[in-house]
């Protein structure tokens, strides 16, 4: 198991541990039946965010943009594996070839995936991963549920992550530094990319509701609505549109502003 799925283990039994969290009134989301100790959980997340994550981040932005684009290649490159195996699993072949071909080419001509050529010859590059797979097998995707550190999720996805440390070359380092020092890179890299969502999820009336319906729509998106080279630009509209949802209280006529 690696590192990652390790550490989550002791910080989920202090959460539960620690007692849950009061919810606010209105109806409760039928998707989301352990809202209570989600809530506590989105909580401990947010502080760890506002306290450490985000001055990370934002310290790693200053760094020059070719090396931040290299970082981001380089584990692209490196979990790409995941995608090329629940390809098979879809029985994608031709996207199973194509990004076989992706993974070779970036990780020979890319210098082990630091630069992306195969961008540039014209690969698309997909987004698989085993949650999307067991969806598309017909697997209920269950409650929603707030993962600790790693934030937004469901019982069948948090599953998926599980399989996937599979799928990757990292899961196979048996050097504990090498192995814990790739996550805390990537998870600083992961979060420097969002920094620019920050905004968005801070303006809405009730931000944990506002990444509960942004991450459920994103869901139901890859795993019924396909993936497509515009597959970002389609996520970051579903934010938005779940956004405009969440930026009003119960009962606020659309359009017009929370009440101070």
């Amino acid at each position: 198991m690696r590192a990652t799925t390790r550490a989550l283990l002791p910080s989920l039994c202090l959460l539960l541990l620690g007692g849950c969290a009061a919810l606010p009134p209105g109806n409760r989301d039928p998707r989301d039946p352990w809202e209570r100790m989600n809530r506590a959980t989105y909580r401990f997340n947010d502080k760890f965010d506002r306290a450490i994550a985000q001055p990370v981040a934002r310290t790693y932005r200053k760094t020059p943009q070719f090396v931040q684009r290299g970082v981001h290649n380089f584990f692209t490159n490196l979990d790409y594996t995941i995608v090329i195996v629940n390809d098979l699993l879809q029985g994608q072949i031709r996207p199973f070839l194509s990004d076989t071909g992706r993974l070779v080419i970036n990780t020979t001509f890319g210098i082990g995936g630091l630069f992306d050529p195969a961008t540039g010859m014209g690969i698309d590059r997909n987004d698989r991963d085993l949650g999307q797979t067991l969806g598309k097998w017909g697997v209920k995707k269950g409650p929603y549920v707030v993962l600790p550190f790693l934030g937004p999720s469901d019982v069948r996805d948090a599953f998926g992550r599980l399989g996937d440390d599979f799928s990757t070359p990292r899961q196979y380092l048996r050097n504990d530094y090498w192995n814990y020092g790739l996550v805390l890179v990537e998870a600083i890299d992961t979060r420097a990319r969002l920094l620019e969502t920050t905004g968005i999820i801070e303006r809405a009336y009730d931000p944990y509701a506002f990444l509960r319906s942004a991450y459920l729509q994103n869901r139901d998106f890859k795993v019924n609505g396909g993936r497509s080279r515009s597959e970002e630009e389609q996520e970051q509209r579903l934010l938005e549109e779940a956004g405009q949802d969440q930026d009003q209280p119960p009962g606020q006529p659309p359009g017009q502003p929370p009440p101070k």
